[in-house]
């Protein structure tokens, strides 16, 4: 069966490295290292339906899916809009507990040369896939961060599409679209992830609050929506820094733990300057000219 080769685990011999200094730490309990991890992949969408947002393009694809019509991809837009989680719930769905050899994830940022193209890519689409079903199952190969690709790469990339298409499909996600040559646009269905729109950010991180049972008033939360311009992974690294740091979680504790200044201070400054002599603003806000 065609797939992926799966990377061995890291060989992590705590007990041997560890300084003399840590010799009296116990390791950490799994319930620990679970409320520790990143939330942002522990409330990553499992589902087409758990995808918070852009019901127009979930549906869309959900149904060319459905249909066994799935074309070539690209997704673009701003990070944390969705992309990504929206082509791996794609992939579960397709593949189920097959997941893992049907599928070539790489991220373009890292590996993006056209050597990658040539042998990683090729060797996957052109390696034939088992199926028990009436027809060979379609693999799926995953380029996150595409704009990142040279444009070498890109048209290698082409050609590779074009060869292989009878029994592979391509899934582009990029932030600037117009750092994709007009070769590869061509030939995927372009889809454009927009910022989220604030109720969709409160609604999810309304869920995430009550599954981790967190202390959360509506200024802290109305903060963290502000903060986040229609980024939800942002919204959640901030939601995870700040309760982190502080018990309760209020818009002045989001604003200390993000390093902005609050609102209603930048009102006050406004106001002094437009209504107060310089010379009285000048001293009223001094930490304006601190770097001056």
């Amino acid at each position: 069966m065609a797939g992926a080769t799966a990377a061995a685990p890291m060989d992590i011999d705590g007990a041997a490295a560890a300084p003399p200094a840590f010799k009296g730490k116990a390791p950490l309990s799994a319930a620990a290292a679970v409320k520790s991890s990143p939330w942002v992949e522990k409330y990553r969408p499992q589902s087409l339906a758990d995808v918070a947002a852009h019901r127009d393009i979930v549906d869309t694809i959900d149904r060319l899916t459905d249909e066994n019509r799935l074309p070539h991809l690209l997704l673009y837009g701003p990070p944390g809009t969705g992309k990504t989680s929206t082509i791996l719930a794609v992939a579960r769905k397709i593949y189920g507990s097959q997941y893992g050899n049907m599928i070539l994830e790489l991220n373009a940022s890292d590996e993006r040369g056209i050597g990658v193209v040539r042998q990683q890519i090729q060797d996957f689409a052109s390696a034939h896939s088992l199926s028990f079903g009436a027809k060979p199952a379609v693999k799926l190969v995953l380029l996150d961060e595409a704009d990142a690709m040279t444009k070498d790469a890109q048209f290698a990339l082409r050609r590779v599409i074009e060869k292989y298409t009878r029994s592979t499909r391509f899934a582009l996600i990029c932030n600037h679209v117009n750092k994709i040559i007009p070769a590869l646009q061509s030939r995927c269905t372009r889809f454009r992830f927009a910022p989220l729109d604030g109720s969709h950010v409160t609604e999810r991180l309304r869920h995430i609050i009550k599954s981790e049972g967190l202390d959360v008033d509506e200024g802290g939360l109305t903060a963290l929506v502000r903060l986040s311009n229609g980024d939800m992974r942002k919204s959640l690294n901030i939601l995870q820094s700040t309760h982190m740091a502080s018990q309760q979680i209020t818009e002045e504790a989001v604003y200390l733990c993000t390093g902005n200044p609050m609102p209603k201070d930048i009102e006050q400054i406004a106001f002094w300057l437009l209504n107060e002599p310089f010379s009285t603003s000048f001293k009223l806000c001094p930490y304006l000219f601190r770097y001056s």
